[in-house]
């Protein structure tokens, strides 16, 4: 029987609970905390036991875990009521800073133009076109909001419109657990077909507009086999390939000039590719190139060739082209050499244009280049941190495309370049209503000192006047694994902590992809500590040059930023004053040793497999879970999902219950659990407003600004 421990309930546990403290100065008079019980599972392995207490959270069927979960949600929102009034007005600072009824730049596609457009009171957008120009009917092509009447989480995946713009092929997702279900609509009629296949990714148009490529998930979650099926059948569909190797997934896509489609087997380390002409569903798959250890390669079309994206000359990548007739590795001519300080990170091919984007210095970058005389130039961004990015470009004979642009304080622009002429034109700026101005605000691109000299970057945002003496308050933010780049978007919801004085900072540790291919793999495997202290640098740093103070700083990381949360909050707890873990991945151990789990083998190339002894000795010593001592940790809001796909509910859970029972100091530690949504939080726009709302009240409130 599950023992909680509540202001109602009678005490089951042999444990000292007091008052937790939730303001810097007063405390907050709430009932004790809920108290898990203990039930060992011992693992042996590589010379250890490992003793897992709360391993039974595990059973989610269990009505005890609920209730233990349903009790951690009674007791957290006992501990933050006081920040109610500062909730309520926080959401409505949110809400100000919103356009609630707007549209997004519409792209062409065939004959039609697409967009999405979003209605006040409504939580998801609503897709829509308009056939020839933006001046005829509208043609709702999906509702979201419909689809999600009746509904706690309502996403969308594919959207993928046949050629002859006739039908829709969509999958949606209404648990959060990320398993999709594959649909088809027919945009002339309004009606959905028969069609209805589960757990699917890839979905991708064949061009006779009624075949379709679809990818499915195995058990544990990984895109592993690609069927073949024609629209309107119900029979067995055809399986055109299954991967065998459980570190590999697979995934689809018909190139922009709409010749092929391609079918990536890829692990962390390593690719290989498959094709077929678009034109010709039952054509035999014929690979590119066979899979080669720690070579990666990516394949784009144009004309006669395919261009490759491929690492095998460094890390960094190179582009080399080949004939598609004879697309193999004896035929590649390099048309880009591999850089050693620019990463290539992915291309767009258009009928006489490429682009590149590229990483410099910390920053993307974006390149146009002519395919005809060869020659390239860079597109020029203003401001030291920001986000450049593709827009949707789905039209392969133009002479323009378009990007995304933002900062810290420049909201989202779409830019239309002329591709030719190097001229770009401003289509939209997103609207931020509320009398947002940016030449209030300061944005900073900062340098720390990693322990072993290496410079890890900072980005920062405050306002501008603002005192840095060292005594304010500072919000530091940090991901830093799978070498994915932290890079600078516009959040007009951080303005509610800025104007109140907080200085916001994002760092980026090694382990993330923003200087490049070398800066994961310094952070991942047998060097993953290089994240942890890199972020612990970048903290001291910001703290020494008087951009806030230690007792007022703040930090959040999130999924593998809150296996840092984690890991640094136990090397350093001294560091931090409050911590906000979201769907933290704290449990290493015990989850990369259960193969049947998501993620788990797909994962050993960014974590290492602690079946085998020397990374078993490496991750032990850092992970979260398993180094929880008997010592002062800061406050710390713990977030999770109950249907989390990725970082399943109960490491948060585990990690809450273990730390309760062995730290020993009065300070606050809640768990908030979403009992209807996964690995991102709530889908509906407004209800993710409410849960902005509820971190920065905690925040606030822990850092010391009331209102």
């Amino acid at each position: 029987m599950l023992k909680l421990v509540l202001g109602f309930t009678a005490v089951l546990v042999i444990l000292s609970v007091t008052h937790t403290t939730l303001s810097l100065d007063t405390p907050s008079l709430v009932a004790p905390p809920p108290i898990a019980k203990k039930i060992p599972k011992v693992t042996e392995i590589n010379g250890h036991k490992l003793v897992d207490n709360y391993f039974w959270l595990r059973d989610k069927k269990n009505p005890e875990v609920k209730a233990y979960l349903d009790a951690e949600n009674v007791y957290a929102e006992a501990v933050v009521k006081p920040t109610e009034p500062l909730q309520k007005k926080l959401y409505g600072e949110l809400l100000s800073r919103i356009k609630e009824t707007d549209v997004d730049v519409p792209y062409k596609h065939g004959d039609y133009f697409y967009y999405s457009r979003t209605e006040a009171g409504k939580q998801y957008p609503v897709r829509c076109r308009r056939k020839g120009s933006m001046e005829a009917p509208e043609e709702v092509v999906l509702d979201v909001n419909e689809l999600a009447k009746g509904q706690t989480f309502m996403a969308v995946a594919a959207y993928q419109v046949s050629e002859d713009g006739n039908l829709l092929a969509y999958s949606t997702d209404n648990t959060g657990f990320r398993q999709f279900t594959l649909a088809v609509k027919d945009l002339r009629t309004g009606k959905l077909l028969s069609d209805h296949i589960e757990k699917t990714g890839s979905v991708v148009w064949a061009n006779d507009n009624k075949t379709v490529f679809y990818t499915v998930e195995d058990a544990a979650k990984r895109q592993y086999r690609l069927y073949c099926h024609a629209v309107g059948t119900t029979g067995p569909d055809e399986l055109i390939y299954e991967e065998k190797d459980e570190r590999f997934s697979v995934e689809a896509f018909k190139t922009r000039s709409t010749g092929y489609i391609f079918l990536i087997s890829g692990s962390h380390t390593t690719s290989e590719a498959r094709y077929i002409p678009a034109n010709e569903p039952a054509a035999e798959w014929k690979v590119i190139e066979p899979r080669r250890q720690d070579i990666e390669y990516y394949p784009d079309h144009n004309g006669d060739f395919f261009y490759i994206r491929v690492n095998d000359a460094g890390r960094n990548f190179r582009l080399v082209k080949a004939p598609v007739t004879a697309p193999g590795k004896a035929n590649w001519q390099e048309v880009i050499p591999h850089r050693p300080t620019v990463m290539l990170d992915d291309t767009d091919f258009f009928k006489n244009y490429y682009i590149t984007y590229e990483r410099e210095h910390g920053l993307p970058q974006i390149s146009v280049a002519d395919l005809q005389t060869g020659q390239s130039h860079r597109i020029a961004f203003p401001e030291p941190a920001y986000l450049a990015s593709p827009y949707v470009n789905r039209e392969y004979d133009v002479k323009k495309f378009r990007y995304s642009y933002q900062s810290f304080i420049t909201s989202q622009s779409i830019y239309e370049y002329d591709m030719a002429t190097g001229n770009a034109t401003l289509l939209k700026r997103k609207e931020v209503p509320g009398g947002y101005d940016p030449t209030r605000y300061q944005v900073e691109q900062l340098y720390a000192t990693a322990s072993d000299g290496v410079k890890v970057p900072i980005s920062v945002v405050y306002s501008k006047g603002k005192k840095l003496d060292g005594t304010g308050a500072l919000y530091l933010y940090a991901y830093g694994s799978y070498g994915i780049s932290i890079d600078i978007t516009f959040n007009s919801n951080l303005f509610s902590l800025v104007d109140r004085g907080v200085v916001y900072a994002i760092a980026h540790p090694r382990g993330g992809g923003e200087m490049g291919k070398t800066w994961h793999d310094d952070g991942r495997m047998m060097r993953k500590k290089n994240t942890f202290t890199d972020f612990i640098a970048s903290a001291e740093y910001l703290l020494s040059k008087g951009y806030g103070s230690k007792e007022r700083l703040a930090i959040e990381g999130a999924s593998a930023g809150g296996l840092l949360m984690g890991a640094v909050t136990n090397m350093r707890p001294d560091l931090f004053h409050a911590v906000i873990a979201k769907v933290p991945f704290v449990d290493v151990m015990n989850t990369m040793l259960d193969e049947s789990l998501p993620l788990t083998v797909t994962e050993f190339e960014e974590w290492g497999n602690p079946k085998e002894k020397p990374a078993f000795d490496y991750m032990i010593t850092y992970s979260p879970y398993d180094n929880i001592q008997a010592k002062p940790y800061p406050n710390i809001l713990v977030k999770t999902s109950f249907n989390d796909s990725q970082v399943m509910y109960w490491e948060p859970a585990k990690y809450v219950a273990k730390m309760r029972a062995t730290r020993n100091d009065h300070h606050t530690l809640i768990l908030k659990t979403n009992m209807g949504a996964g690995h991102g939080g709530a889908s509906g726009r407004y209800d993710r407003l409410h849960e902005f709302a509820f971190d920065y009240a905690f925040v606030l409130n822990q850092v010391g600004i009331a209102e």
